[in-house]
């Protein structure tokens, strides 16, 4: 509620204004006014340009001059400076208020952290710049992105601002990675190239070639905080699917069935529809409130890296007593690397999370040497 206490003119003038007026109807110059209050003529002529403020003192010699009250100047005064400092906290507030706005936009911090941006202390210069970064002309429009599918194990339902802002610098990466072959318009022709990869970690080196003879380009982007993103799948245009992944998990198992997994939306053309978003979440090791084509998708995914038949049928020879050496001798025959078995075990709740952990090898090192990657040290430069 409004009271008289938070008035604010909506313009206020120096109280020197008023001073110069009363003195050009008395026929006073500057120098008059400084003989009568035995004031210095400098002073005077500060009071009179505003730059000088005026004082108890000063108001009271004027008062005697000029037959005034003295709060009458004082008033003047108060309500002059009043007036600044409202206008100076609006201009202020502006630009906290615009900024903010940014940072709900999105994660500024991080972005310049990243190098995706450059910071600036001047609110229109970073608002521009974040403009420039979703592509859209003035920050209140909506950024769009083409349509995709993504694995990640956030809310099924909703893509907060990290998770946008992760996409964006995928497609970023996406448009500067060449491919060596051609999308084909029947089942993908990579399943074969890479079933031969998965008995080793080095071998997820040769990942990139493969999809890439393809048509299909695979980047690497650094998850942001609050993404928890696994993998997307998104197309350039009909003919150019993108598979993007975060590695926030390094585990041999995690990688190869995320990309799986992403390949299976690939072969699927989930995501190229014209029309919205099509975000699908997912998380390896909790299903249990995944869509149910989500679900179809994982486990055509996990059908690809291990024949389930012959898991089924490694499962009823060796529960419960699930030994590393039986682990190890099981995946040699399907000649697939152990902590890939591990990981399908433990997701079907066959054996405890901290089951055989060392035979969960680590990808990351060799993944980003053959991948464009932005993350862990690795900055694009062509961007």
């Amino acid at each position: 509620m409004s009271t008289d206490t938070d008035f604010v003119p909506a313009e206020a003038f120096p109280p020197g204004d008023f001073l110069r007026e009363e003195l050009a109807e008395r026929g006073w110059t500057q120098a008059d006014l400084a003989d009568i209050l035995g004031k210095s003529l400098p002073l005077v002529n500060e009071v009179i340009t505003g730059k000088r403020e005026i004082t108890p003192a000063t108001a009271q010699a004027l008062s005697a001059a000029l037959g005034t009250s003295a709060q009458f100047w004082l008033n003047l005064e108060s309500t002059y400076r009043l007036y600044l400092e409202s206008q100076k906290r609006t201009n202020d507030d502006s630009g906290v208020s615009r900024r903010a706005r940014l940072y709900s936009k999105a994660p500024v911090k991080e972005m310049v952290k990243r190098g995706w941006i450059e910071s600036s202390s001047n609110v229109e210069v970073l608002e521009r710049r974040i403009c420039d970064f979703f592509e859209i002309k003035k920050i209140e429009d909506s950024p769009s992105f083409l349509p995709h599918a993504a694995r990640k194990s956030v809310s099924y339902d909703t893509v907060n601002s990290s998770l946008l802002t992760w996409l964006y610098r995928a497609r970023q990466l996406a448009r500067i990675t060449p491919v060596s072959g051609t999308f084909g318009v029947g089942k993908l022709s990579v399943f074969p190239a890479l079933k031969t990869l998965l008995h080793a970690p080095a071998e997820t080196r040769q990942v990139a070639r493969i999809l890439s003879q393809g048509g299909i380009r695979l980047v690497i982007v650094e998850p942001i905080s609050r993404t928890r993103v696994d993998g997307v799948t998104f197309w350039l245009d009909r003919k150019s699917p993108v598979v993007a992944l975060s590695l926030r998990i390094d585990r041999i198992d995690w990688f190869w069935h995320t990309l799986i997994h992403e390949l299976e939306h690939v072969d699927a053309r989930d995501g190229q529809q014209d029309s919205l978003p099509i975000v699908h979440d997912y998380e390896l090791l909790k299903t249990s409130e995944a869509p149910e084509a989500e679900k179809a998708v994982s486990k055509r995914a996990a059908a690809k890296i291990i024949d389930q038949d012959e898991l089924d049928d490694f499962i009823a020879r060796t529960r419960p007593l699930y030994s590393k050496t039986k682990i190890e001798n099981f995946a040699g025959r399907l000649k697939v690397h152990p902590g890939i078995v591990v990981g399908q075990l433990q997701h079907r709740k066959e054996i405890d999370w901290s089951h055989s952990r060392n035979l969960l090898a680590k990808v990351r090192e060799f993944v980003v040497g053959s991948t464009l990657t932005d993350g862990w040290g690795f900055t694009p430069l062509a961007l």
